[in-house]
């Protein structure tokens, strides 16, 4: 039997490259290219989370600075109390604590998840024992507020939030002022 130069490249081939062996070679470089993949991945994606992080850092930073900024009575904001003998001031500072929940800093705030107020004036009814808050949004152009808030005094609750004033909340008196003095 004469052996040919093929023949025994075919002999060698075959005891390295069965259709075993070549199975398994497929694989391991299928494994090899998927694992570069993912490092490129995982290295791509945890320098974009890295940037997003920073990024997220720095807002919610220039939030907390903006929130702690000091606004001045007199400057910035001017309260005024009216008919003190119907209400005292403790309790109407109290109720509009709890009815509006924002402090000095929110109501100054003109950004879009901010206050934006420029004025607030409070009713009391002494009848029914509510307060009437009407406030007015920057850049507003009529003299009626753009929402109203309406609180029990007596359950300590809103009874009535975002509707214009009602008539039947009347007789008022103005017994608060808020406005916003700087631009």
């Amino acid at each position: 039997m004469d052996l040919t130069k093929r023949d025994v490249r075919e002999i060698t081939m075959s005891k390295y490259f069965t259709k075993k062996s070549i199975l398994y070679w497929i694989i391991a470089v299928l494994v090899v290219l998927i694992g570069i993949i993912l490092a490129v991945q995982f290295k791509a994606n945890s320098s974009s989370q890295t940037t997003t992080s920073t990024v997220k850092t720095s807002s919610s930073s220039e939030k907390a600075s903006s929130s702690t900024k000091k606004y001045i009575e007199g400057k910035d904001y001017k309260i005024t109390y009216s008919n003190t003998n119907l209400i005292d001031k403790a309790t109407l500072d109290k109720a509009l604590k709890n009815s509006t929940g924002a402090d000095i800093s929110y109501m100054m705030d003109t950004s879009e998840d901010g206050g934006d107020i420029a004025k607030i004036e409070v009713y009391y009814n002494k009848d029914k024992n509510l307060l009437v808050e009407n406030l007015f949004k920057n850049g507003h152009s009529t003299n009626e507020a753009t929402t109203a808030v309406v609180y029990d005094l007596k359950n300590n609750q809103i009874v009535n939030s975002g509707v214009n004033y009602d008539t039947n909340y009347q007789p008022s008196w103005l017994v608060y002022t808020w406005e916003k003095l700087s631009k």
